[in-house]
């Protein structure tokens, strides 16, 4: 492990604008800690937190200067690897009432996130498995995620609607990440224990100025780590769950939480996970040219519950007992693991403040 101050993170960064990556991160806008492009450390969210809970997020000041002294804020780097509108294909009239295909098809440019948190890198891995892990490759996915550089950040902070430790997704990074660092404030100090993932990233450690982390230091971020898993705001029981749901599709916790729920779709849109789109075919207004889109899709929408032809889920009740039972239930029949990370964003920006951890022990507990 590497130590590397301030100058060294900022070396970090300047060493990957170097290499041509554009750096997409944590900074502060419109209220929020959002995740955009920026140059440097002075761009970062430094000495800003979040507030946390059922449907309430804000951000405060904090007491010092950590740029890394946060949760999660309401975006997830799926947008910038499965973007919510991508055009696959455009057509064009030549003049003689037949038409031309128009390829934009552009390479993308290499990107590298910084600050990926634990249960985001699992995230990514669980929309890899999605996109690239069967027979059918997304060719715009794969694109993306070939060029990008992640510079993961163990969590200082967790929020009260975090539950990663139940999950088994955070709050320490364990793959997935060409470099992770550890920010420890202590005795005055501030600094980045800098662990390398891939041979690219002890690659770019050598090249920044620092030396090796002592044994006392690295046990500082260690313990940075143990202090935010022993703070998770939610647990929950994952024992049995799958079959708990798959017994309980008629249960009346449905109809309670249909009493609440607005279908929305905001928990499918914060979530890390989901990856439902459909298409959308859009004409300009001359009539001489077309596109199709393909954007992001929820549960939630009457569309998508008609897309087999008939009413499928036509209530409140059955979208979201689909949603909920699909996410942490019947993601295990399609793809091996729960469909949750932890990250409790469904939780903070659902407008009523419904829990998906609160809703399934309610079912646990009423069941048996």
């Amino acid at each position: 492990m590497k130590l590397l101050e301030q100058p060294g993170v900022d070396g970090l960064l300047e060493a990957l604008v170097e290499r041509g990556y554009r750096l997409i991160g944590p900074t502060v806008a419109d209220g929020a800690i959002v995740y955009e492009e920026i140059r440097s450390t002075a761009d970062l969210p430094a000495g800003w937190t979040d507030e946390q809970d059922a449907g309430t997020y804000r951000i405060s000041r904090r007491d010092d200067d950590a740029l890394f002294g946060y949760a999660v804020g309401p975006q997830s780097w799926k947008r910038l690897l499965h973007p919510p509108s991508v055009t696959l294909f455009r057509a064009r009239r030549n003049g003689e009432a037949e038409l031309d295909l128009v390829d934009d098809t552009e390479e993308p440019e290499p990107m590298a996130f910084i600050g990926v948190r634990s249960c985001d890198l699992h995230a990514i891995a669980k929309l890899d498995q999605v996109f690239l892990g069967g027979r059918f490759v997304n060719p715009e996915y794969e694109r993306r995620r070939g060029r990008v550089f992640v510079v993961a950040v163990n969590c200082g902070v967790a929020a009260s609607t975090c539950f990663c430790v139940s999950m088994g997704t955070g709050p320490r990074a364990t793959f997935g990440y060409d470099i992770a660092l550890t920010e420890v404030l202590e005795d005055g100090r501030r600094y980045y224990v800098a662990e390398p993932g891939t041979d690219g990233g002890a690659e770019l450690l050598d090249t920044l100025p620092g030396r090796d982390a002592t044994h006392e230091e690295a046990e500082a971020g260690e313990r940075v780590v143990e202090r935010t898993a022993a703070s998770m705001g939610r647990q929950l029981d994952t024992d049995g769950l799958p079959e708990l749901l798959a017994a309980n599709r008629e249960h009346p916790r449905w109809d309670e939480v249909a009493e609440r729920c607005l279908t929305c779709g905001n928990c499918t849109m914060v979530c890390p996970t989901c990856f439902c789109t459909t298409v959308e075919d859009v004409t300009d207004l001359t009539g001489t040219e077309a596109e199709r889109r393909q954007v992001w899709d929820s549960c939630f929408t009457l569309d998508f519950s008609y897309v087999h032809g008939g009413g499928v889920r036509t209530s409140p009740r059955g979208r979201y007992r689909h949603w909920l039972t699909h996410k942490l239930g019947t993601w295990h029949d399609q793809f091996g693991s729960s469909g949750c990370v932890g990250c409790g964003r469904c939780i903070a920006w659902c407008p009523v403040g419904i829990d998906i951890t609160e809703e399934a022990a309610a079912i646990r507990e009423s069941s048996g």
